[in-house]
């Protein structure tokens, strides 16, 4: 199994420097949703099968409003439109994954903050089933944790990205352990995991958005690293990095796209306008990959770059 090199801290500005001079990403496309009224679709899952059907789940909400639901979306003539009797659920940022054979969909829920006063608080929340007809609520993380991600490892344990914030992380760092089965994922297994030291530095932040399980037993993580600038807007860029299970050791990180390459749009809010968010990453057998991203709060778009992952199996 390849060997990594510990972390060593990066700047966006750094990872943007190293990144112009890669191959650069083709072919952006929108993705168009219907069927959802006035609402904006955004930060939506890559797609995925279920039931001999590919699906796209994706988070549905009104312009001026964080509540959002997540919608399952199929394809009908060119355009995602929701799913017949297809459940609804209300979280933001949907994601999957499947662990011994059953479907894992999660999400943010929110609910108002216990202590601060008309502010919300947020939590990931997880579902299983062996269709998304079959979901059930099996466990949530920890109050005030995004980004909290599953895998299955070449062993058949699971492998946890999580992403503290406050005393542990700061802004937001990304966190490891592994467990035996979905009985294990508690709120104190979430909180304990180590974070991979030295990943970002203090003022900047990331998270993992879908992991991948490679064919010689690496993670290849696909997830976000953002920063403010000095007016107080937000710099989102999507990034992967490859982790080995047994060891803890990872990969620099290494950006894969910026808001620039995709189609203009429209934006939710001014500050938000460079935000890429890495939904998920579809593999294909020609040496690319298509990138399913969240653009600027607002809308979803595809795009089409090298295989980021291919490089960690050889």
């Amino acid at each position: 199994m390849a060997l990594l090199r510990k972390g060593n801290a990066q700047t966006c500005e750094q990872l943007l420097e190293e990144y112009k001079s890669k191959p650069q990403p083709t072919n952006p496309e929108k993705i168009v949703f219907s069927g959802i009224g006035e609402n904006d679709v955004y930060n939506i899952s890559a797609p995925f099968e279920d039931e001999g059907e590919l699906v796209i789940a994706g988070r549905v909400e009104s312009r001026d409003s964080e509540h959002s639901n997540v919608y399952f979306f199929v394809e009908r003539n060119g355009e995602w439109v929701p799913r017949e009797n297809a459940p609804v659920l209300e979280l933001q940022d949907p994601f999957f994954t499947r662990i011994s054979g059953e479907l894992v969909v999660g999400g943010v829920q929110i609910f108002p903050h216990p202590t601060n006063e008309g502010q919300l608080g947020w939590r990931t929340v997880f579902y299983k089933g062996q269709s998304i007809a079959s979901l059930q609520e099996f466990t949530k993380g920890p109050d005030g944790m995004k980004d909290l991600r599953l895998v299955e490892l070449k062993d058949g344990s699971i492998g946890v990205l999580t992403r503290p914030q406050g005393e542990k992380g700061g802004r937001g760092k990304i966190g490891w352990t592994s467990i035996s089965s979905l009985e294990e994922l508690t709120v104190d297994v979430v909180n304990e995991a180590p974070l991979l030291q030295g990943q970002f530095i203090d003022e900047e932040w990331g998270g993992a958005n879908e992991p991948h399980l490679l064919s010689n037993g690496l993670v290849g993580v696909l997830g976000h690293v953002a920063s403010f600038d000095e007016e107080g807007n937000r710099h989102y860029y999507p990034m992967v990095f490859a982790l080995n299970p047994e060891t803890s050791e990872f990969s620099d990180m290494e950006l894969i796209a910026t808001r620039s390459q995709f189609l203009p749009g429209p934006t939710k809010r001014p500050d938000l306008e460079d935000v890429v968010f890495s939904g998920g990453l579809v593999r294909k057998p020609d040496g690319t990959a298509d990138i399913y991203a969240g653009i600027s709060d607002a809308e979803a778009q595809k795009i089409t770059i090298v295989d980021p992952f291919l490089q960690y199996e050889r």
